[in-house]
C-alpha cells in the first residue's frame, strides 16, 4: 500500500508539472491579464517612416516632429574615426572655441550592441601590440580600460543593421571640452543648458566616407567673464553650434613613417608593448598625407595622387587670392623632396560641400580680436 502510495503521489506530482510546463499553449496568456508581453522590434523602414534620410557611411533620419535624430549603423563592430569641432564658435582670439577648430586627438570608435543596448566605444589605441600574436595583442588590450562615451537603446532592427536615438547623447553632452576650456580661460563657470540645445538639422548631411551632424548647444552662466562679455549678446548664455563627424578609416596600404624631431612637425604616440627587448616602449609616427611616386624609382615623379587643398568660397578678395598664392609655395618643397606637381591649392568648386571629407578645406574664421592662423586635420591616431 505505502508503495503504491508512492506511486499516485508521483504520478500526481508528474501531472502538475506537465500542466505548469512552458509548454502551455498561447490562448492560455491571453487569459492571464498579468502576463508580460514582449513588443516585437520593430524594422528600421517603419521606423524611420515619415522621416528625412541623409544616406551615406552612418545613414542619418531627421525626425523634424520630434526634434530628434536617429542613427543607423550599418555594421556594428566596426571601426571608424569619431571627431568633434565646432561649425559655430564665440569669436574670442584668446578662447580658441572658433569656427572649424577642434580640441584633443581624434578618436577611433565602434557601435557595439549587448541586448537592447548598443554602446559607443572607444578602444584604447595608446597601448597596443604590434604583433602578429593573437593572444599577445588580447592580453594588451584587456590590461588597459576602453571608454564608454554613450549608451543608446535600440530603437529597431534589419538583418543585422541597427537604428539608435542620439538626440540625447548629441545635445545633453559636452565631449568637445568647452566648459572646461572655459573655466581654464577664467571666461566663468558653464554648464551646457539640455533645454536650450538642440539639433541643427541643415548641418545634418552624409557622404560616401563619413557623416556629419551639428547640433545647437547653448552653455549658461551667473558670472561670466569679460572675454565672453566682449562678444557674446548676452553673455550669460552662449551659442555654439557642435559638429559630431564620423569617418571612415582610410583604406588599406598605407606605410607609416616613424617621426624624427628633427623635422619639427606634429606626431601620434602610442606605447609598443610588443617591442624587443632593450627598445622603447614609446613610438612616435608622424602625422602626413599619404603621397607616393608614380614611378618610385624616378629621382623626380608625378604622385599617384596629389594633395589637393580648396579654398573656402566664402572668402573675399584680395585675402583669396593672397591664400591661394602663399598656400601654394609649400610646392616648392615636394619639388625638393622629388614630387612634381604634388602639392595644389584650388578654390572650392561651386556645389561642393566642405564637410564632405574627401576635401582639404582652408576656411576664413573671424574673431573680435587679430589672432593667428591654425591647421587642424582627421589623423588617424593609429598610423598617423
Amino acid at each position: 500500500m505505502r508503495t503504491g502510495g508512492r506511486v499516485v503521489t508521483a504520478f500526481f506530482l508528474l501531472s502538475i508539472l506537465l500542466f505548469a510546463s512552458p509548454a502551455t499553449p498561447a490562448w492560455a496568456d491571453q487569459q492571464n491579464p498579468g502576463s508580460p508581453v514582449v513588443a516585437p522590434i520593430a524594422s528600421i523602414a517603419d521606423k524611420t517612416k515619415g522621416m528625412k534620410k541623409r544616406d551615406g557611411l552612418l545613414p542619418l533620419y531627421i525626425d523634424e516632429k520630434e526634434g530628434k535624430l536617429w542613427i543607423e549603423v550599418p555594421r556594428l563592430g566596426q571601426e571608424m574615426i569619431y571627431q568633434i569641432s565646432l561649425s559655430r564658435g564665440i569669436g574670442s582670439n584668446d578662447l580658441g572655441l572658433d569656427r572649424g577648430k577642434d580640441l584633443g586627438e581624434t578618436r577611433v570608435v565602434r557601435f557595439d550592441r549587448w541586448g537592447n543596448k548598443v554602446l559607443l566605444v572607444q578602444p584604447n589605441v595608446k597601448y597596443r601590440a604590434l604583433t602578429d600574436n593573437a593572444d599577445e595583442r588580447r592580453s594588451v588590450e584587456e590590461s588597459f580600460a576602453e571608454s564608454v562615451l554613450w549608451g543608446f537603446t535600440l530603437g529597431a532592427e534589419s538583418e543585422g543593421r541597427v537604428l539608435v536615438d542620439a538626440t540625447d547623447f548629441l545635445t545633453g553632452t559636452d565631449l568637445y571640452g568647452i566648459v572646461a576650456t572655459l573655466k581654464d580661460n577664467n571666461a566663468g563657470a558653464y554648464r551646457l543648458e539640455a533645454s536650450r540645445s538642440v539639433i541643427f538639422p541643415p548641418g545634418v548631411k552624409a557622404f560616401p566616407r563619413n557623416s556629419e551632424i551639428e547640433a545647437i548647444l547653448t552653455f549658461t552662466s551667473d558670472r561670466p567673464g569679460d572675454q565672453v562679455k566682449e562678444v557674446a549678446p548676452t553673455p550669460e548664455a552662449i551659442t555654439v553650434h557642435a559638429r559630431h563627424s564620423f569617418v571612415a578609416l582610410p583604406e588599406p596600404g598605407y606605410v607609416p613613417r616613424v617621426a624624427d624631431p628633427r623635422a619639427g612637425y606634429f606626431f601620434v604616440e602610442f606605447a609598443d608593448y610588443a617591442a624587443p627587448l632593450g627598445q622603447p616602449l614609446e613610438q612616435r609616427l608622424i602625422a602626413r598625407h599619404r603621397l607616393r611616386k608614380e614611378d618610385p624609382r624616378a629621382p623626380v615623379s608625378r604622385a599617384v595622387e596629389p594633395i589637393v587643398y580648396y579654398v573656402d568660397r566664402g572668402v573675399p578678395e584680395p585675402i583669396r587670392t593672397a591664400l591661394m598664392e602663399g598656400a601654394r609655395w609649400w610646392n616648392q618643397a615636394f619639388e625638393a623632396a622629388g614630387y612634381l606637381d604634388a602639392f595644389r591649392v584650388e578654390l572650392l568648386p561651386e556645389g561642393a560641400d566642405p564637410l564632405d571629407v574627401r576635401y582639404n578645406v582652408i576656411e576664413l574664421v573671424h574673431r573680435a580680436t587679430r589672432g593667428w592662423s591654425f591647421g587642424t586635420s582627421v589623423v588617424d591616431p593609429r598610423t598617423g
